[in-house]
């Protein structure tokens, strides 16, 4: 690789960061598998690799064992405890933070009640966190603060949130709240979706949609170049598609989005309505109406998925739902897209019902070591 011109120093800081950034996928490798695979010389890839050891980013393992003839290979392996980020995940009443090693292992995490009302005093709140967990996890390369609704993480701004009942809050003060520590915001859902990609070198062409059904729904285009946010940063939500002409209305002001019809609160009314007292955390109760909500609510995403498929063409479908571990609800999603669908782009389209979900929190952790991980040359 020539100097871009921006200096020797950077180009060996960008060429670290593309070491660590490999490790982090392949977890243990050696100085030659790394210097085939980042096209980089074996002198500069042994220089980088003394420098991480020095520094304690990684560790030898000893020789590989090897039938060929030559010099062996030593392995190189992270040492994940080394480098850590933090990801703080609001939701309306909550606050939840965790701290997750290189590996995106949970170190720790908690929960708190928190009144979501008031903006200013829920940004207060989270920079008293930010400054704590600084001091709790020294060498933090990150804190990741992520909310539902549209975020502008470039300019530090939550344009609207209707779970939160928020508009236009500046979030600038967070992004300078912690002394010598990067501090990002986002939307829970996009740095959810990092998940999907973790581990793998993608390419560009290998597009996957992530879709999250919580409290609200929502979703996140991913290319080999990372989370798709659109030109105002609300490309994914797949919560306000209108998928039932005259249905209920919805938080947005429309009537049949798919939010107001299979989000949980949706669910939980529905379940309450057949039946006084019935939700989806008691639904043995009544495995009948159960089983008939989950049935209609696997039709309506069904129908939603087949926009997707049309409009977005991704390779994978990932579908983030508590409703997973309900047959009849993965039965007539996956009938209900093929009905709706053309039948060439369905075939090539893998739909995953994801059967551990995965938590935004560390998404925003993950997004944090992404950072950590990005030297521009340009």
């Amino acid at each position: 690789m020539k100097d871009s011109g921006k200096g020797p120093a950077l180009l060996r800081q960008y060429n670290e960061k593309r070491v660590l950034a490999y490790l982090r996928q392949q977890k243990i490798s050696s100085r030659l598998d790394i210097s085939r695979a980042l096209a980089l010389s074996k002198n500069t890839i042994s220089l980088i690799v003394d420098d991480l050891l020095a520094l304690g980013y990684v560790e030898e393992q000893g020789v590989a064992q090897t039938s060929s003839i030559g010099r062996p290979k030593i392995h190189i392996a992270l040492n994940p405890s080394s480098i850590k980020a933090a990801g703080i995940m609001i939701e309306r009443q909550s606050l939840h933070w965790m701290v997750c090693d290189y590996f995106s292992q949970t170190i720790d995490e908690k929960t708190f009640s928190l009144d979501t009302s008031q903006p200013q005093s829920v940004l207060a709140e989270i920079m008293r966190h930010c400054q704590q967990l600084q001091q709790a996890w020294p060498g933090l390369v990150g804190i990741g603060v992520g909310f539902p609704g549209i975020i502008d993480h470039q300019q530090g701004i939550l344009h609207v949130s209707s779970h939160l009942g928020w508009g236009e809050v500046n979030l600038q003060p967070l992004l300078t709240c912690a002394d010598n520590v990067p501090v990002s915001v986002w939307n829970n859902v996009k740095a959810a979706a990092l998940i999907a990609r973790e581990g793998e070198s993608a390419n560009d062409n290998d597009a996957r949609f992530y879709l999250r059904i919580g409290e609200g729904i929502g979703g996140a285009l991913l290319t080999g170049h990372g989370v798709y946010s659109g030109g105002s940063w609300t490309a994914g939500e797949v919560g306000h598609l209108a998928v039932l002409p005259d249905g209920p209305l919805c938080s947005c002001g429309q009537r049949g989005c798919l939010e107001s019809l299979i989000g949980l609160s949706a669910i939980n009314r529905q379940l309450e309505q057949r039946q006084p007292g019935l939700n989806w955390d008691n639904r043995q109760q009544s495995a009948e109406i159960v089983n008939e909500v989950m049935s209609q609510a696997g039709q309506l995403l069904g129908k939603a998925l087949s926009q997707i498929i049309h409009l977005m063409n991704p390779k994978t479908l990932l579908i983030d739902c508590p409703y997973n571990v309900h047959p009849l609800f993965v039965e007539n999603t996956l009938a209900a897209a093929q009905q709706f669908t053309l039948t060439f782009p369905f075939s090539r389209t893998q739909i995953t019902f994801v059967t551990e979900r995965f938590n935004p929190a560390r998404g925003l952790a993950l997004a944090m070591f992404r950072r950590f991980e990005s030297v521009s040359l340009t």
